[in-house]
């Protein structure tokens, strides 16, 4: 045959609940999820590719809900390509279970692979799945793949979900796939989910990663894999950008107003601020009425911009002058206090930590304080 022309993708653990945040941020990503469907449907027909290959984790559970099943079934229904659904460790496969019920539900397009057994895609292209049964297993989940007969100069895709060795994982790890697995089952190319980030192992085997980033830890934004394979040939990968949500994670040291805004200016040419999730560390040594408006900043007006902020501002050291000390009405008991809060915050010890964050809760009380007065 000519050139088969696929788009690999994995993890898309729809269903997933996104537990630690707010309501509002946890529908957006949970519906991101579900749009990123259309994108690889887009994806796929920029690319001339008739089918997409999905190597399991298409559900975060085995339970996800009947509107994120009827949701994703109805968004694959409209591309003008067929979805190759196979089960992983999230959405393992068991007897009368999920698979089961989204078979019978599933339009034409979408085919569930959740048995070992190799399977025609058209005219000279076979897919050999390896779907998961357990969510954990010791064993490797592509042996079966050596086994499977394909016609003769047939293209063979492999299909699967796991951690390759070269990770550095342990024996008693679950679900490990040997690096060498291409050549040692006579595969083109193979598909591979669990890892969540983009990864090529060898010239034929890698790991598309989520379409939609769901963690920190990975800045890049979600993508897919267009594979152009021909028999006889090593297979042209290409890495397609499909999601909207960029998780990003940055460590900024700054010491006023105007080294936050630099940073930030930065932060808007890589991405919509709409649309990224940051978590963010500040670090350095700035005047208490420094550190107090750039936390303000950041709580008030840039964390409204963000998707998400997880701010941790703790090594930000306040380092209070004069005029801040100043700023608190320091008289009577409140002075005593105010000397031996600064005593403390500047002599490094134990204490230290505490001291600085009352002496900056004073001051932030004077101000509101002043602000109200002035009404």
């Amino acid at each position: 045959m000519g050139t088969l022309k696929i788009i690999h993708s994995a993890d898309w653990q729809l269903g997933k609940p996104f537990g630690r945040f707010p309501h509002e941020v946890r529908n957006a990503l949970a519906e991101a999820r579900l749009d990123v469907i259309d994108e690889l449907g887009k994806a796929a027909s920029a690319a001339g590719a008739a089918h997409v290959v999905v190597a399991g984790d298409v559900f975060d559970n085995v339970e996800p809900g009947d509107r994120i099943v009827m949701q994703a079934l109805s968004r694959m229904e409209r591309a003008r390509v067929t979805w190759w659904l196979m089960p992983g460790n999230h959405d393992h496969a068991r007897a009368g279970g999920l698979w089961s019920r989204i078979r019978g539900r599933a339009p034409s397009s979408v085919k569930i692979v959740d048995t070992a057994e190799p399977v025609e895609m058209e005219e000279g292209a076979w897919l050999l799945p390896a779907p998961l049964e357990h969510r954990k297993t010791t064993s490797d989940p592509t042996a079966a793949l050596v086994d499977m007969a394909t016609p003769p100069g047939a293209l063979r895709i492999g299909l699967a979900h796991g951690s390759i060795t070269e990770f550095g994982a342990s024996g008693e790890s679950s679900n490990i796939i040997p690096p060498d697995r291409a050549k040692s089952a006579g595969l083109d190319y193979l598909a591979l989910g669990d890892w969540h980030g983009h990864l090529t192992v060898g010239d034929r085997t890698a790991y598309s990663g989520t379409p939609e980033t769901d963690r920190f830890g990975r800045d890049e934004p979600g993508a897919c894999i267009a594979v152009d394979l021909r028999s006889g040939e090593a297979p042209q990968l290409r890495k397609v950008e499909t999601g909207r949500y960029r998780w990003l994670s940055r460590r900024w040291n700054v010491a006023n107003e105007e080294d936050l805004e630099r940073e930030l200016a930065t932060l808007r040419t890589e991405a919509r601020l709409s649309d990224v999730l940051l978590s963010l560390t500040l670090s350095g040594v700035a005047s208490l009425s420094d550190r107090v408006s750039i936390i303000a900043l950041l709580e008030n007006r840039v964390g409204h911009e963000l998707r998400h902020l997880d701010l941790n501002a703790d090594e930000l050291i306040a380092r209070p002058t004069t005029d801040d000390i100043a700023r608190i009405d320091v008289q009577g008991a409140l002075a005593g206090a105010t000397s031996t809060l600064r005593s403390k915050a500047e002599a490094n010890g134990s204490e230290a930590q505490v001291a600085a964050a009352a002496l900056e809760r004073l001051y932030v009380e004077a101000l509101r304080f002043d602000a109200e007065v002035s009404k």
